[in-house]
């Protein structure tokens, strides 16, 4: 944890401009798609493994103040189905959050099946790869669930890591540790996708603002720069 010192309440001035200083988030803006996911969940007969297609969307928003701790971020959705098929598999919305003064990053994680979580993990601003983490009864980066799904499926650890790849894809693998009633061992539940941009990120707000009243040199400055470009497809 980073020591802010004992005064809670001032602010710091951050700047306007979320994509600048999104450390190793940044190569996340944007909009994606990923059609080679692979799901690996329980079934009463044990294990079933699916192919997905996913689509994640990741825009800036602004800096975000508690006191003296300052986060940039971006709000995600991610929408997954299966191949060939209208139904929704998985929905997922949240926040990836990069803190620079602890030069960690945080995940708020929450799906329409009532569950919810915050992970978090070491990440340096320029880190290709890095791992968060949740557990449950964790009172800072924990999991919390419905009493059904404590009770038949209970999530105790949750982990995902992340790769950003040379050729402009990003990749994760994410577990989800269950205990099922029934079963001696615990279940692994993992997913596993490599994404590539197929839409530019926007600016969130406050740069939009500082760029209509001509606060930048030029629309680079404001973090935008090669994240116009489009990555290669899978």
């Amino acid at each position: 944890m980073t020591v802010y010192g004992s005064d809670i309440y001032t602010e710091p001035d951050g700047d306007p401009d979320t994509l600048a200083n999104l450390g190793p988030l940044r190569p996340l803006a944007g909009v994606w798609e990923g059609i080679k996911g692979d799901d690996q969940h329980p079934v009463a007969e044990g294990t079933e493994q699916n192919t997905f297609v996913e689509h994640y969307e990741l825009q800036p928003i602004d800096r975000q103040t508690n006191g003296p701790q300052l986060f940039y971020g971006l709000r995600y959705h991610t929408h997954i189905t299966k191949p060939g098929e209208a139904e929704t598999f998985h929905d997922q919305v949240g926040y990836w959050l990069f803190e620079p003064a602890a030069e960690a990053v945080t995940l708020t994680l929450g799906i329409p099946r009532a569950q919810v979580l915050l992970a978090s993990g070491p990440a340096a601003p320029d880190a290709t790869e890095f791992e968060l983490t949740a557990t449950v009864g964790s009172e800072v980066h924990g999991i919390l669930s419905n009493p059904f799904l404590d009770q038949a499926f209970r999530t105790l650890s949750y982990r995902i890591h992340i790769w950003i790849n040379a050729d402009g894809t990003w990749s994760y693998e994410e577990e989800g540790v269950l205990q099922i009633p029934g079963r001696d061992e615990l279940f692994s539940h993992i997913d596993r996708n490599t994404l590539t941009r197929i839409g530019a990120p926007e600016l969130n707000p406050l740069a939009q603002a500082a760029l209509a009243a001509g606060d930048a040199d030029n629309a680079g400055s404001l973090g935008i720069g090669s994240l116009r470009t489009t990555g290669q497809r899978l």
